[in-house]
This record gives structure tokens, C-alpha cells and sequence, in this order.
């Protein structure tokens, strides 16, 4: 009788991460910045497949990796808010109870599954400052695994993530205008490319939670204010 074949659980877990890893990186990087009035998220995008949506009220997501993945999980948290929103009240839904439900699930797949998720992605939310617990910008990052880590003023995941953060440790100023945010998340952005690309308006994706505007705060800018932003 032959011996069944044996894989510690420790090379397993090693085997699905690598996995993961080798898929999230293939994908572009995804920058979200804290600005003057807001959170910004800018993506390298030359397809017609948005990878940052809108949440909620206030709440902002970003993925990169496998689309048809991180996609299902935006309309999960898009199905996750509106339940909470309407069982208790709009202001109740936060970005860090959206973040915890996402590491939960991620880290369930990633635990039980064969195939791991390939996907990174950010939770985002803008302060608000008409709630005293609630007035600072939140960013969260969601690796493949389920791990989840806190942000403060920027926040980067997808490609050469060390290339990226490397440009915006040495670059980022507190109190950044848009357009200044927006000029630093390409040069970040552009640091992390592949040679020879060239990253302009018709490129990115870049999308925008702002405090000053009235009810929902996430805009997605057109090419054309992209262009401003960035000749400004």
C-alpha cells in the first residue's frame, strides 16, 4: 500500500500567497492620497473596466488583480452597506466595518479554498466634519489573505508597490491642492510603470471623495478634467 502524498500546512499557505502574489503583480498600481478637501484614487487604466467605485455616502473601493474577483466584491460591500444603512441610519455605515466584512471574507477563501483570491484592495472614506468621531480620512488596505492594515495619507497597492511608495514618502506634503495630488499620484504611478509607457488623461482613471460635496461625496473626473488637473 503506498503512502498517501503529505504537504506541511505551512508549504500550502506558502504555495497559495506566492500565487497570489505573482497575480496581483502582473496588475497596474492603484494610489489613494489624502488631499486639501478630500481622498483621491488615481489608477493606471487603459481599458474601459473600472477598477475604483463607489460604496456609499462617503465610501470609496479599489481593486487591482483579477477583475472579475475584486468586481464581486465591490457589489458585495455596495449590497453590505445599503443592508446596514437601511436597518440604522446612513451615517452608520463606515468604512471600517466594510474593511473588517471584506477581510473576513478574503481571509475565508484564502484559508479554505484551493485557489486563493488574487486580488489588493482599498477602503477608503472621507471625513465628515459635521460628526465629532468621524472627521478624519480612513484608509484601508486588504491584501490577498485577508490581512488588513490601517493608512495614513497615502496608501498604494498592485505592481511595484515599493517603487510607488518610494516617490510619495519622498514627495507627499500634508494639505496638497487636487491638482497637486493628482500630479504626484502619476509621478508615483509613473515611477512603478513598465518602461516605455507614458501615462496621460487617457490612461488614468481617477476618482475623487470630497468633503465640500453636497450629499455623495464620490465624483469620477472625466478625461477632460483630468487633463486640467494635470496641465495645471
Amino acid at each position: 500500500m503506498t503512502m498517501p502524498f503529505y504537504v506541511s500546512p505551512e508549504q500550502i499557505m506558502a504555495d497559495k500567497a506566492e500565487f497570489a502574489r505573482k497575480g496581483i503583480a502582473r496588475g497596474k498600481s492603484i494610489v489613494a492620497l489624502e488631499y486639501q478637501d478630500g481622498v483621491l484614487l488615481i489608477a493606471e487604466n487603459a481599458t474601459s473596466l473600472s477598477k475604483v467605485g463607489e460604496i456609499y455616502d462617503r465610501i470609496a473601493f479599489a481593486g487591482v488583480g483579477k477583475f472579475s474577483e475584486f468586481d464581486q466584491l465591490r457589489k458585495l460591500g455596495v449590497r453590505f452597506a445599503d443592508t446596514k444603512g437601511y436597518a440604522y441610519s446612513r451615517e452608520d455605515v463606515r468604512g471600517h466595518a466594510l474593511a473588517n466584512a471584506y477581510s473576513q471574507a478574503i481571509g475565508e477563501v484564502f484559508t479554505r479554498e484551493m485557489k486563493p483570491l488574487e486580488i489588493e484592495i482599498i477602503v477608503a472614506e472621507v471625513g465628515d466634519d459635521r460628526y465629532q468621531d468621524h472627521r478624519d480620512n480612513t484608509l484601508y488596505r486588504v491584501t490577498f489573505d485577508g490581512f488588513i492594515s490601517d493608512h495614513r495619507r497615502y496608501c498604494v497597492i498592485g505592481g511595484n508597490v515599493e517603487d510607488v511608495e518610494s516617490i510619495l514618502k519622498n514627495d507627499y506634503q500634508d494639505g496638497m491642492s487636487r491638482s497637486e495630488a493628482a500630479k504626484l499620484g502619476r509621478k508615483a504611478l509613473d515611477s512603478g510603470a513598465e518602461r516605455g509607457s507614458s501615462l496621460t488623461e487617457e490612461n488614468l482613471e481617477v476618482c475623487i471623495l470630497s468633503r465640500s460635496r453636497p450629499g455623495r461625496k464620490f465624483e469620477r473626473l472625466s478625461t477632460d478634467e483630468v487633463s486640467s488637473m494635470l496641465g495645471a
